[in-house]
């Protein structure tokens, strides 16, 4: 596994450094290719934490998991470096806090699913608050970000109602649970974003050492509660392995670009889960639910052009 990571980092390293040389418009182009594959990353992620969620208490997945991201992201150390300093340190952890409550949120969240209607509605919150950031640090949203906010609350409602009662309809508790995740994903984005462009990977690594701490300190005071049933490992592991790819492509292309446009760009990954969810599990899509999967599309589009 490990030198698989090393392998796919080299594109990573490989357009950091064309960040690094190229001009505004250059790096425009390559943060929007950077926040793209952070939403593949997601997608898949979330797909196989949700999995791995549905066998084993919330917890147990999140155990395998952020451990995993760690160690991808001390594998990246010696490729694109760490400085740590004072404010490293507290957006970092910050960071982290916000990740532990992402993790169990969003595979608790996916893990009762239906995963083709929660995850956008957690695409969609985590996207609203790194804009609203992105907004109060001076960046401006054109006549198509007005239009794409709107329309994306809209989105939110047809996706979530279903379709008559046979269709895969989502609880009351499910919907709060994607909210509350969409809104820690989105913390975690803009503590990462706060940290100091020349951290290098440290913020990641300071983030997901907390993470990793936070998970294991509730796994020991809740141990009572978290059953016999076994995750599977695998999954796990992969999902956390994938979290941390993402992020780390987030960080590189909120770096080289805007905190919105980069925010809304990942907020696409919903597409990779329900995909997923629909080839692998045969969960069903409505024609209301296609309408709102399509309206969210529309509106994170008309989001990016901003």
């Amino acid at each position: 596994m490990h030198g698989s990571v090393v392998w796919l980092s080299y594109p990573v390293v490989l357009l950091y450094c064309l960040v690094v040389r190229m001009n505004n418009r250059g790096c425009a182009v390559i943060a929007l290719v950077l926040a793209l594959g952070s939403s593949l990353a997601y997608g898949c992620a979330d797909f196989l934490g949700g999995l791995g969620a549905r066998r084993a208490h919330v917890l147990r997945t999140v155990m395998i998991a952020a451990p995993a991201s760690l160690v991808v992201e001390l594998l990246l150390w010696p490729l694109l470096g760490a400085s740590f300093s004072a404010a490293t340190l507290g957006w970092g952890a910050a960071s982290g806090v916000a990740s532990a409550a992402a993790f169990a949120l969003l595979y608790r969240t996916l893990a009762i699913g239906p995963m083709n209607v929660l995850s956008p509605v957690t695409a969609l919150v985590s996207a609203a608050l790194p804009i609203c950031a992105g907004l109060l640090q001076g960046e401006h949203l054109a006549t198509a970000g007005l239009v794409g906010l709107p329309l994306a609350l809209v989105a939110v409602v047809l996706v979530s109602a279903g379709h008559g009662a046979g269709s895969a309809r989502p609880s009351r508790t499910a919907l709060l649970l994607a909210f509350g995740a969409g809104a820690a994903i989105a913390l975690q984005l803009i503590f990462l974003h706060q940290a100091p462009s020349g951290s290098g990977v440290a913020p990641l690594i300071i983030g997901r050492a907390v993470s990793s701490a936070a998970t294991l300190a509730a796994a020991g005071l809740l141990h009572r509660k978290l059953g016999s049933g076994r995750p599977r490992y695998a999954m796990s592991a992969a999902a956390g392995a994938l979290d941390s790819v993402a992020n780390l492509l987030f960080l590189l292309a909120a770096r080289s670009g805007d905190l919105a446009v980069a925010a809304v760009i990942v907020a696409l990954y919903p597409a990779g889960t329900v995909l997923l969810a629909r080839s692998v599990l045969a969960e069903r899509i409505h024609r209301g639910q296609l309408v709102g999967l399509g309206t969210a599309a529309v509106a994170v589009s008309l989001l990016a052009l901003t």
